[in-house]
């Protein structure tokens, strides 16, 4: 290959992507403007020119698989030597090796989750937090240390941030201290140390340094829009005061500011250096006009000074559709039926996506689905080759590898193996059994194709263990389920946007203009997801005969064919009319209640009160599973004490639910249905 063949087939802004081989270099890529395609050219242009050496390039992506897909490219275009790594792997690699030589013995060991150390840090300030508690611990603990706060630091830095702490911030603070203690005394470290460590041994040994900065002379990072303080210290530790650096973002994808993600790197690249050349791609080659236009209108409300708006370069396609239906299930069977009518017109189910919010709300449509015969898998659990029966299958192919006969062949020997461990000839009708069929079935499709090329058993498993360690895995026939934030960076023929509501998006927690920003933007990246058909819907009410009080999101204002109303704006009375309330009495003893505790309680602390603790717990068990389905604290769903006073009052219809204080309507039609079935159990 010529080196101008590497630009063939490139439009004009990719080309000049491609052609600016030197930093440093700024590309603000649109959704579906081919930035993949334009950073490996210009990578491989870079090599094949003489400009750089294959070795001297480090590319650093977000996830395995993307860095996977790099090198794949890369290697198609003649540049295989490339080193495309996350940047825990990249620091990873580069801090096993420099250990024995700088700091002596064995390296730490790497843990894979906080929760286990973290417990013991609670042992040791003698604290007792819930599982789901934990979590939302471990996530500040994350925030903090890639934003760069000491446990000393953290409330004030937390407070700045506005964040919305799962317990009180000193007690975040004492973990924080007492977790950081024991990793150092245990010799472990976690994913942010190995960061912090390597830009640590680079800045305090300069032959290091050196060595490191004489292998990797050319930078390239993708989806810059989503570095924390963190990496960005790791990367300017790598440059060194350098500036061949090329990094690719778009700031209408920000939609990971509360992991400490910030795109302020990427939008004031320009300014840390005055000499950049910066690259708009627009032309956008995914989607049709009328998904890119809807795509364009989203954004045209928004805050953000950096918006990129996207040019369409295909064909006209259908108009996007709104769909408003009475109640969830109504929602659920309504996209079923929508979705069985364009596979039977020849969109595969594997070219399908439904997109929500928070992942609770898949239940909906994993029965509706099933319903309607239609295969589905869910997206953001478990990765491909983590499953227990993808890692059973691999152990015995492997196995069977060693001892393969060159004149066995590749599909019928494959099919053999994983018949003895649930591959059947028609797949079960749903649940973790079908998942379970799923994943056999991809497999043994994978094998199909490879032996119409000629692969036998032993490179069968070669190719197996090479997606592996690129997470890169088969497709398996099916409508996707995911998440908004899961489903960025992928695309699909049909895209269903589903419980497009005000108060799941935004969520209910968003409240400051920049986390509603946010919550915009998560939209505008499920809407890019699309290429042609494109259905956004809501349902009026949780389930059917509730009350239809839930609009749709205020970010289809004027784009769902009619006004969308806010809800928090609209139940509020024009200020001169506004009521000042009653002072509540505790319902014991009559006394005013001062306290928001006591208020929420409806009496004072010290009164006597039955309190159904079976209920209380129940209510706290199903708090926590319902928060961690939704990626959200406890609390914001109903506090301790909105708990106690629901233990306490045992509410048996929505009015009684309504008037305790700190239920308002919306949380009663998220919640209710649930809380009032668990009291009326208890009841009963």
């Amino acid at each position: 290959m010529e080196p101008d063949d590497v630009l063939a087939g490139l439009d004009p802004e990719q080309r000049q992507v491609a052609e600016a081989v030197r930093g440093p270099v700024c590309v603000l890529a649109g959704a579906g403007t081919g930035k993949t395609r334009a950073i490996t050219h210009r990578i491989a242009h870079a090599v094949r020119t003489g400009v750089v050496d294959p070795q001297g390039v480090l590319a650093v992506t977000f996830t395995t698989r993307a860095a996977g897909e790099l090198r794949q490219r890369l290697r198609m275009l003649g540049a295989p030597g490339v080193q495309a790594r996350t940047f825990h792997a990249a620091a990873l690699r580069q801090l096993t090796y420099f250990w024995p030589k700088v700091i002596g013995g064995d390296p730490p060991s790497i843990i894979q989750s906080k929760l286990p150390l973290l417990i013991d840090a609670c042992r040791l300030i003698r604290k007792n937090p819930d599982k789901s508690e934990l979590r939302d611990i471990a996530s500040e603990i994350e925030w903090a240390k890639v934003t760069q706060l000491a446990p000393d630091d953290y409330a004030a830095g937390a407070a700045k941030a506005g964040r919305a702490s799962p317990v009180p911030v000193e007690e975040v603070a004492r973990l924080y201290e007492a977790y950081e203690r024991l990793r150092r005394e245990r010799h472990l470290l976690d994913f942010e140390t190995i960061l912090e460590l390597t830009a640590a041994v680079m800045t305090e040994h300069r032959e290091v340094a050196a060595q490191i900065r004489q292998q990797y002379r050319y930078f390239v990072v993708d989806e810059y829009q989503d570095v924390n303080p963190l990496q960005k210290l790791l990367l300017d530790t790598w440059l060194g005061g350098r500036d061949d650096v090329c990094v690719v973002g778009d700031p209408n994808q920000t939609i990971y500011s509360f992991t400490g993600a910030t795109p302020r790197y990427l939008t004031g690249f320009a300014v840390e250096h005055p000499d950049a050349a910066v690259i708009k791609l627009v032309r956008d080659y995914r989607s049709t006009p009328q998904v890119v236009g809807l795509a364009n209108r989203i954004l045209a409300k928004a805050r953000t000074p950096h918006r990129l708006e996207l040019i369409a370069q295909r064909p006209d396609g259908p108009d996007p559709v709104f769909t408003e239906f009475d109640d969830e299930a109504a929602e659920g069977e309504g996209v079923a039926r929508a979705v069985r009518k364009l596979m039977d017109t020849g969109t595969p189910a594997s070219e399908i996506a439904v997109l929500f919010r928070v992942n609770a709300q898949s239940e909906v449509y994993e029965q509706a689905f099933k319903s309607a015969g239609v295969s589905y898998l869910l997206r953001g659990a478990e990765r491909f080759f983590e499953r227990p029966e993808v890692r059973q299958a691999v152990v015995l192919l492997r196995g069977a590898a060693r001892s393969a006969a060159a004149e066995d062949d590749l599909a019928p020997t494959v099919h053999h193996i994983l018949a003895g461990i649930g591959l059947t000839p028609e797949p079960p009708g749903g649940g973790t059994a079908r998942e379970r069929w799923e994943s056999l079935n991809a497999l043994a499709e994978l094998a199909e194709d490879l032996a119409t090329k000629g692969a036998d058993l032993p490179a069968f498993v070669a190719e197996l263990e090479r997606r592996a360690s690129e997470q890169h895995a088969p497709p398996i026939e099916g409508v996707t389920l995911a998440s908004l934030h899961a489903a960025k960076g992928l695309e699909w023929d049909a895209v269903f946007l589903v419980g497009v509501t005000d108060g799941m998006l935004p969520i209910i927690y968003a409240e400051t203009p920049d986390q509603i920003e946010e919550e915009r933007r998560l939209l505008y990246v499920g809407v890019t997801r699309a290429r042609a058909h494109l259905r956004l819907s809501w349902a009026l009410a949780r389930s059917a005969g509730g009350r239809r009080s839930r609009r749709p999101s205020r970010f289809l204002d004027g784009l769902a064919g009619r006004p969308v109303a806010s809800p928090r704006a609209a139940a509020a009375p024009p200020r001169e009319r506004r009521q000042v309330a009653a002072p509540l009495s505790c319902r014991v003893c009559a006394k005013t209640l001062i306290t928001g505790a006591e208020q929420k309680l409806g009496r004072c602390a010290g009164c006597p009160a039955d309190l159904d603790e079976g209920l209380l717990e129940r209510l706290k068990s199903w708090r926590a599973v319902a928060a961690k389905e939704a990626k959200i604290p406890p609390y914001v769903i109903f506090t301790d004490v909105t708990l106690q006073a629901i233990a306490e009052r045992v509410p048996a219809v929505e009015g009684d639910l309504l008037a305790i204080p700190g239920i308002g309507r919306v949380k009663l039609d998220r919640y209710g249905e649930a809380v009032l079935a668990l009291c009326r159990a208890a009841s009963a």
